[in-house]
């Protein structure tokens, strides 16, 4: 009945087009469903993701342009990782987004990874860490999470050398997206929590994920920094959570340029079931599951209201489209279908890249 991964992170742009071209063209993911928020039929809904869209690569959006543009803070994600394999690639990466006018802050050592920081057009973070070394360089496999670990200062914004992080750079041009570059899928999902003790209580108890790390806020050492995970913490698993009281920080707020919800992966829609009956008698105030045609979901908050998803793995993207042409029609679930004609006015058309 766990918990296999993240699933998908749905975040809220302002233009498609726009975002289509960032996530494509300067990402290299794949636009795998273009279809609309089920909820409200009037915006698109675009999945990008790996060549099929598996779960566990998928970042999704929902193009409401008229919503005011959000912040982070208490109850929203901060930022969304993703995962590439090796330093040098990541440092290509670097040199790319730079040559693309894209600001790059980092790469910076947090231990477990090296991250560096960029921006979408609508100002969602995001990140792009390392794989490796991982979460046993200061802990038995067996112990993760186990006990609090402070980083040395020298990895702090206290004690890291700024200037020379900066020069660290891809000596040649980057003239394309290589192999080595490709982006793996999610790595974590950092949120803000206003109690870190009940954080750490719903995901280990009521969640079951396991806390697989300890430690504090790198850039701001006052905040414990949790992650939790599954299994032994591998990337595509982990969310993260800043510890920050509500009189030291504000509250988040939903809107363009950030998160809407987060998607966790289970196996099918029995083991779905069994998650909806446990949160409820956890006290949890849970969606019935909704049909989303490429997987079944249902929705609960968090203890600070971020809004949290359990979505199924299948059916997938290719019940309704070949591989080959993922993503290049507008597709609509059958209760839809009528009124094809007002959902495609009402949208402004898409070019692909």
């Amino acid at each position: 009945m766990s918990i296999i991964g993240i699933h998908h992170l749905t975040a809220v742009c302002s233009n498609a087009q726009r975002t289509l071209e960032f996530y494509a063209k300067i990402l290299g993911l794949r636009l795998v469903k273009k279809t609309v928020n089920f909820d409200d039929p009037g915006v698109y809904h675009l999945y990008f993701g790996d060549e099929t869209g598996k779960p566990g690569t998928l970042i999704t959006f929902f193009e409401w342009s008229s919503l005011p543009k959000g912040h982070w803070g208490i109850g929203t994600t901060h930022h969304l990782a993703l995962v590439v394999e090796s330093s040098e690639a990541q440092l290509k990466w670097k040199r790319w987004l730079i040559d693309h006018k894209i600001g790059v802050t980092g790469p910076y050592n947090r231990k477990y990874f090296t991250s560096i920081y960029f921006e979408d057009p609508d100002g969602l973070i995001l990140e792009i860490a390392t794989r490796l070394p991982g979460w046993t360089v200061d802990e038995d496999a067996s112990e993760l999470g186990s006990k609090m670990i402070s980083p040395p200062i020298e990895l702090t914004r206290f004690g890291r050398k700024e200037e020379e992080i900066a020069r660290l750079m891809w000596i040649t041009p980057v003239k394309e997206i290589t192999s080595d570059m490709r982006l793996l899928g999610l790595h974590h999902i950092t949120a803000i929590s206003s109690n870190i003790d009940e954080t750490t209580e719903f995901y280990a108890e009521t969640l079951g994920m396991r806390l697989v790390k300890r430690t504090v806020n790198y850039d701001d050492t006052t905040s414990p920094h949790y992650y939790f995970g599954v299994g032994d913490g591998n990337p595509g698993t982990i969310i993260t959570y800043f510890g920050y009281p509500p009189e030291k920080m504000r509250r988040g707020q939903i809107g363009t340029g950030m998160t809407h919800h987060v998607a966790f992966a289970v196996g099918n829609a029995e083991i779905q079931l069994q998650w909806r009956t446990k949160l409820v008698k956890a006290g949890v105030q849970v969606t019935p599951v909704m049909d989303r045609v490429y997987f079944k979901s249902i929705y609960f908050q968090d203890p600070d209201g971020h809004i949290l998803e359990i979505a199924t793995l299948g059916p997938g993207f290719l019940i309704d489209e070949e591989k080959e042409k993922l993503g290049t029609t507008l597709k609509l679930p059958a209760w839809l279908e009528n009124d094809r004609k007002r959902i495609e006015e009402s949208l402004t058309p898409i070019e692909q890249v």
